[in-house]
């Protein structure tokens, strides 16, 4: 599997459990898994757009 491909599907899988931990911190109140979620939601989709960078550069 190209690299690229790996780090967008690696990249949305951290992003939905970023979204997951962030809603989770919301329901029970918890400001540090809200704040823990949203970092992992932001690197998430940060390695997407890298991935999506590595396939139009063709690496």
């Amino acid at each position: 599997m190209k690299s690229g491909i790996r780090d967008q599907a690696e990249g949305r899988l951290h992003a939905m459990k970023g979204k997951v931990k962030e809603v989770a911190g919301r329901l029970t109140d918890n400001p540090r898994l809200m704040a823990d979620g949203r970092a992992e939601t932001i690197a998430g989709k940060l390695q997407t757009k890298i991935g999506q960078i590595k396939l139009v550069m063709g690496r």
